[in-house]
């Protein structure tokens, strides 16, 4: 009887911490949203609702979850990155998403970004070169709901022409040149966003698709890891 009353007692104790963790977590979000993105002029509601929803402590490693809201990039292995907070509001604001849109992530990394697109389109899919960071990520996005994203171990350069052509196309890597795949695989007035490497620099290129043309929009200056692209493609 004793034994039943501990183990009572220890799953109340449970459920209450576990509870206190999660507004602690929530909370941690909505100061992130506040204190680095409105505060930098990230506006777009749907951005910034995402923001607040996706638990970002659950794309880091345990060891270092405790960073997860913090204002810079995080290592997710394989000398890889999750990106800062803000570059992933400020990408997400600029492909001016609406719910009912399909959108291609190059670059899936821990599945972080292509959860916080999640939250506001109809349909995401997602590349990722790394199989060991694909498949992770592919697992942590199930587990977590997110049953709108598709995930795929792939050279992202190629796009996924199967799926397209996207509304949006978000590249999470610093690229040489715009991969001609992606820009075919865009819709007509649709949008992408891509780090492009420059002699100066990298810098964060919106370009929208236009009928007969593309017009391009330099954003921001930025780091990324380097665009990775499968040997054996050349």
């Amino acid at each position: 009887m004793r034994i039943s009353y501990l183990l009572v007692v220890s799953s109340i104790f449970c459920m209450l911490t576990n509870s206190v963790a999660q507004e602690d977590r929530a909370l941690e979000r909505k100061i992130m949203v506040e204190r680095q993105l409105i505060a930098r002029g990230i506006k777009d509601p749907s951005t910034l609702e995402a923001m607040k929803q996706v638990p970002r402590h659950k794309f880091v490693p345990k060891k270092i979850a405790k960073q997860a809201y913090s204002d810079y990039a995080l290592p997710i292995g394989n000398e890889q990155t999750i990106s800062q907070p803000y570059i992933v509001a400020l990408m997400t604001e600029a492909l001016a998403l609406g719910s009912t849109d399909k959108v291609l992530e190059v670059g899936t990394g821990s599945g972080y970004q292509a959860a916080v697109l999640g939250e506001i389109v109809n349909s995401v899919y997602t590349i990722e070169i790394i199989q060991d960071l694909a498949q992770s990520a592919k697992e942590r996005l199930d587990s977590l709901g997110y049953n709108n994203v598709t995930v795929k171990w792939g050279d992202g350069y190629h796009g996924w022409p199967e799926n397209g052509p996207f509304d949006g196309i978000m590249v999470t890597a610093g690229a040489e040149e715009i991969p001609e795949p992606l820009i075919s695989q865009l819709k007509v007035g649709g949008r992408m966003v891509i780090p492009v490497d420059d002699r100066d620099g990298t810098y964060l290129i919106k370009i929208t698709k236009k009928a007969n043309k593309l017009k391009k929009k330099i954003l921001a200056p930025v780091r990324f890891v380097p665009f990775t692209r499968d040997k054996r493609d050349h």
